[in-house]
């Protein structure tokens, strides 16, 4: 009696599991592969776009004050946002400017020289791939939702394929056989799953966070004073501000700066806090009295906080640079081909089953049934969606 039990539970376990990896399949691949690619999406630009690509040398980089300069003087006409440091030897800082409407436009400075090496509108294929896996062009309150709730179907089919694969542990060095296609897809399915154990617990994780978020359980954002408006620094005058903001965290390693009407300058980074992003260390300081009027320090987060500023660098591997960029994006290609060789095991089952001589695709589309159209129409909302969202919004 036992036995029968426990082979009805797995029989159900199997049915979810089927069910999420058919039915889901053409909208769970869609995010699985812009989430994937969004991981290299600046190293993309940075191949597409000559103005980012840059020589390192071994010579000191110029000041954070030469390259505000550089980057105000060609838009004079714009406001300075902010900066942001090479993400690798080989880019260029990126600048943000604002014309007061619209999106801002991307300044390339050299980090060495303080020369301008060109410009860009907003749209890059960062910002395709960030929104399009994040809340597919839609508004965030109804993208986001939408796309974290697959997190949540990810963790089942987590638990529903470990309870469905008996002796599972033993599985991790276990060749695919060959000889039959349907055989070698479901035993390289298999495989892959259980190498991919860690990765899919971690994004289901991490989406499922995002999803809290959303719904309103995101941490609170510490709160900056206001200032008194003031001609934001360049040059000199900005250098000044970078010194004091070192002297009041001499751990800090400013990675952004961010100049703002009300706050004054925030210089962001990494400091003494391991694996929080940017914003969790700052030092604000007033330009017009060179007063340091607030500071944020990633090791006295809450515990809350401390969750929201990990799921990022967590979800996206940015943590440990471009080693573990290059671990993410593997196994989130491999976490990919899962949800299309599952497709696959379901169709090449039902066409062996069913011994018709309909193709394997077509059997796979018919099973998806109301779902299949959903997936495809929501992909090519996106599509349809990208130009307005990514030009026009920041």
């Amino acid at each position: 009696m036992d036995q029968l039990r426990v082979k009805k539970g797995r029989s159900l376990w199997w049915v979810v599991h089927s069910w999420i990896g058919l039915k889901l399949s053409i909208l769970l691949t869609f995010i699985l592969a812009t989430g994937t690619f969004a991981v290299f999406a600046h190293e993309i630009d940075w191949l597409a776009t000559p103005a980012m690509r840059v020589s390192p040398r071994s010579e000191p980089v110029a000041s954070w004050g030469a390259l505000a300069q550089a980057a105000a003087r060609a838009a004079p006409d714009a406001r300075l946002q902010t900066l942001y440091a090479p993400i690798d030897p080989w880019f260029a800082v990126e600048a943000w400017v604002s014309r007061g409407k619209g999106a801002p436009e991307r300044v390339y400075v050299d980090p060495w020289t303080a020369k301008v090496t060109g410009r860009h509108g907003w749209a890059n294929v960062h910002r395709f791939l960030r929104q399009a896996h994040r809340h597919l062009m839609l508004p965030t309150k109804i993208g986001i939702p939408i796309v974290c709730s697959l997190a949540l179907l990810l963790a089942v089919s987590l638990v529903s394929g470990i309870i469905t694969y008996k002796k599972w542990w033993r599985g991790f060095f276990r060749a695919p056989r060959g000889g039959d296609g349907r055989r070698m897809t479901g035993d390289l399915h298999r495989l892959i799953g259980l190498w991919s154990l860690w990765f899919v617990a971690l994004i289901a994780v991490t989406g499922l966070w995002y999803l809290v978020e959303t719904l309103g359980g995101n941490a609170r954002v510490p709160k900056v004073p206001d200032v008194e408006a003031s001609p934001m620094p360049t040059g000199v005058a900005l250098d000044r501000l970078v010194a004091i903001a070192r002297r009041a965290d001499p751990a800090l390693d400013v990675r952004e700066v961010r100049f703002t009407p009300d706050n004054g300058v925030i210089f962001l980074g990494q400091s003494s806090a391991w694996l929080v992003r940017d914003r969790a260390n700052a030092v604000v300081v007033d330009p017009a009295t060179s007063r340091v009027v607030a500071q944020l320090d990633g090791r006295t987060l809450s515990a809350h906080q401390r969750i929201s500023e990990m799921a990022d660098p967590l979800h996206f591997g940015t943590f440990g640079g471009l080693w573990t960029k290059v671990i993410w994006f593997l196994f989130g290609a491999l976490l990919t081909a899962m949800a299309v060789t599952g497709t696959m095991i379901y169709a090449m089952r039902l066409a062996r089953s069913s011994r018709s001589d309909v193709g394997s695709l077509k059997i796979a589309w018919q099973g998806m049934g109301a779902w299949g159209y959903i997936g495809i129409a929501l992909i090519l909302l996106t599509l349809i969606l990208t130009p307005g969202a990514i030009g026009g919004a920041s």
